[in-house]
């Protein structure tokens, strides 16, 4: 049975990386809360202050709504149901 998933949203990430030099792979799992969408993701964690900092990258989806909220789309209607 395959579930449609909207959104996916977890309380830590884990990232792995290979070293340019040695060619050996590290992986690390950090408290970085990440969630994502149709419309882009979002990583959430604490500087070093202790205070909230995000990353937000957005999809082409994401990037053609903010312009139509924003008033930097098209000046027409995609749907034809609007006057």
């Amino acid at each position: 049975m395959d579930e449609k998933i909207f959104e996916i949203s977890a309380k830590e990430v884990t990232v792995e990386v290979t070293d340019e030099t040695t060619g050996k792979v590290h992986r690390r799992t950090l408290p970085i809360d990440y969630f994502e969408n149709a419309n882009g993701l979002v990583l959430r964690g604490e500087n070093l202050d202790g205070s909230i900092s995000q990353l937000v990258f957005y999809s082409a989806r994401g990037m053609q709504r903010m312009k139509d909220l924003t008033g930097g789309g098209p000046d027409e209607d995609p749907c034809g149901t609007h006057k």
